[in-house]
């Protein structure tokens, strides 16, 4: 019998910590979100991360590495790729062999052709860009016009972004659920994205009514667990990344302090299994942006509600902080890095400061997750249980 009930594994989306012994092939040498991060704004204010045990995963500028009661290390990434769907994916046990398809030209014509036949409507823009960028390019012209706007990035992504008046929300999911089900075969894009806006010339902003509609790649760790009786409770984009796929409850937030809020929320109510949870501001809001220093705030904001999350915990609970990837602000570009990925692991039963060392792939997650709740062991993956139980 596991010494452990429940888990609570949050993923702090982009919060990568050094470049990946692959990261030539993708352009991201020198990349290192948090330590890079640390160093632009002089030192890191994160003491209950610091607790957790990551200065000692890697030297981060303001990281402690005294006191340590969590257990740490890195995972290495095994697919292909650098972005949510991949990061997420093999960490519940699928390891993606082929990079998906990118389209740094825009989507083929033949294939906007039938997309505009099936919603009824024309569309804009069809290039890659940034997603505050093109709504103030285009924003006036598909208001004026009613024409969604469509754009991709240097991920596997179609896009969607529509006016919320001018589209209403659900009439926006329709239109993505439709891109997705022309986006398979040798279009198969990781996701396609809802991204609702408002406002007025000059001053359009996006909304959390956001929606991802992700390539289903198979059975998980996930399933296993709902299959077995065990909540799967999705928060964030959680339940989009994996197209609802293994969960048994999803709830989406408005940013990263909401997540935490719903996070404390199902610790409250859910008596046994898994609470997983996506945090995206990180990424979304400064990541891509190049702004280390609010980049900085939402890590050392996260850190303030880590004593709420920890003592919310109960004796047979298992915390596991994570990211998928990285997206260093202070290298050039605004794409996401190649880079490994931080793993603080504590609870109440499990052993302190033991190092992890670095984990040969993201599903060693997933394997962990099997042995504690005893279902069966997804393809990839080491569980680590035998290393943290007390």
């Amino acid at each position: 019998m596991s010494e452990f009930r429940r888990v609570i594994l949050i993923v702090l989306d982009s919060v990568g910590i050094g470049e990946a012994k692959d990261a030539a092939s993708y352009g991201d040498v020198g990349a290192n979100t948090l330590a890079n991060i640390a160093k632009a704004v002089g030192g890191l204010n994160i003491p209950h991360l610091s607790q957790l045990g990551l200065g000692r995963i890697h030297p981060i500028l303001g990281a402690s590495t005294e006191n340590v009661v969590g257990c740490y290390g890195k995972m290495e990434e095994q697919s292909v790729g650098k972005d949510t769907t991949n990061g997420h994916w093999e960490m519940v046990g699928v390891r993606l062999e082929r990079p998906l398809p990118t389209y740094p030209n825009g989507f083929p014509r033949e294939l906007m052709d039938e997309f505009e036949r099936q919603i009824g409507r024309r569309t804009l823009g069809n290039k890659p860009a940034s997603g505050t960028e093109i709504i103030k390019e285009l924003g006036d012209e598909h208001v004026r016009t009613g024409y969604p706007i469509v754009y991709t990035s240097a991920d596997s992504v179609f896009q969607v972004a529509a006016h919320e008046e001018v589209i209403p929300v659900e009439e926006l999911y329709h239109i993505c659920e439709v891109a997705r089900s022309l986006l398979v075969g040798e279009h198969g894009v990781g996701r396609v994205i809802a991204r609702p806006f408002i406002g007025s010339h000059g001053q359009y902003v996006r909304t959390s009514n956001r929606r991802d509609y992700s390539l289903d790649f198979g059975r998980t760790v996930l399933n296993e667990l709902a299959d077995a009786g065990y909540p799967v409770i999705g928060i964030g984009k959680i339940e989009d990344i994996y197209g609802g796929s293994g969960i048994t409850e999803g709830r989406h937030t408005n940013g990263n302090m909401d997540g935490v809020d719903q996070t404390l929320k199902y610790m409250s109510d859910v008596e046994k299994g898994l609470i997983f949870t996506n945090l995206v501001d990180f990424d979304m809001l400064y990541g891509h942006r190049n702004d280390p220093h609010g980049f900085a705030k939402a890590i050392e904001a996260f850190d303030q509600r880590l004593p709420e999350i920890e003592g919310a915990m109960r004796e047979d609970d298992l915390l596991i902080i994570t990211a998928d990837h990285g997206c260093d602000p202070t290298t050039p570009g605004t794409d996401h890095s190649r880079e490994d990925v931080p793993l603080l692991v504590y609870g109440k039963r499990a052993k302190r400061g033991v190092d992890l060392g670095t984990r040969k792939t993201f599903g060693d997650i997933g394997a962990t997750l099997a042995d504690i709740f005893q279902v069966p062991k997804p393809k990839i993956g080491v569980s680590f249980y035998d290393s943290i139980r007390g």
